[in-house]
């Protein structure tokens, strides 16, 4: 059976869901990167009943190997403290984000031995995506480490075409480096890879409703 037929995402709703996640956050976060020293206050329970955020679960065989979350309402005031350096210096920071509806998509981690299969992540992001778009949400943002040998940016850029806006040495992670802020315009990567109708197009949209089709190729 191929992995694509082993594969699961779902968005974590229940105690029990959130326990697995953690199973992998605690492998990725705390045992490879020393990046969080409290899990609970990283994936906290309380997130379960929050409209403004959802944490998803990839699984093979049943067994949780990645997950990510997305932020509905990004902590303005966090950013603020960032002390963002820009690539484009001409951008109103505070202007794009009143006038764009901005998710931000993270705390991603997957497995070392999942990290070559790109369907776990692409079955992560095609699952956040579906329920941002769905939301009404425009673009995503989000902050990859640069001297992670892990890093997804190279997907993000290659595959997906987020943007690189921003540099920053703050952060949230304990993590000693300098983060990349980068940002994704759906409806223009929706066009970009519809265009290129490959694999990776037709999983993502596979049982999109066809307003949101429609919606995106307007």
């Amino acid at each position: 059976m191929s992995l694509r037929d082993r594969l699961s995402v779902r968005r974590i709703e229940t105690e029990a869901t959130r326990d697995r996640a953690l199973e992998v956050l605690a492998t990725v976060y705390q045992e490879e990167k020393d990046w969080v020293s409290d899990l609970n206050e990283f994936f906290p329970k309380a997130d379960l009943e929050n409209d403004q955020v959802s944490w998803y679960v990839a699984e093979v065989d049943g067994q949780p190997v990645g997950v990510t979350r997305v932020l509905f309402e990004i902590p303005r005031q966090l950013y603020e403290e960032y002390a963002f350096e820009l690539v484009d210096k001409s951008l109103d920071v505070a202007a794009f984000l009143e006038n764009h509806r901005i998710a931000e998509i993270g705390r991603y981690a997957v497995l070392p031995e999942y990290r070559k299969r790109i369907l776990v992540a692409t079955g992560l992001m095609g699952a956040a995506t579906t329920e941002t778009l769905e939301r009404g949400f425009t673009h995503f943002i989000t902050d990859v480490f640069e001297s992670d040998p892990n890093s997804p940016m190279k997907f993000h850029q290659r595959i997906l075409g987020f943007q690189t806006v921003a540099t920053h040495t703050i952060g949230e992670l304990n993590h000693l480096g300098r983060r990349i802020t980068m940002l994704l315009d759906l409806k223009e990567s929706f066009q970009r890879l519809r265009l290129s109708n490959n694999w990776l197009f037709r999983y993502v949209t596979r049982g999109w409703n066809e307003q949101l089709v429609q919606q995106l190729s307007a």
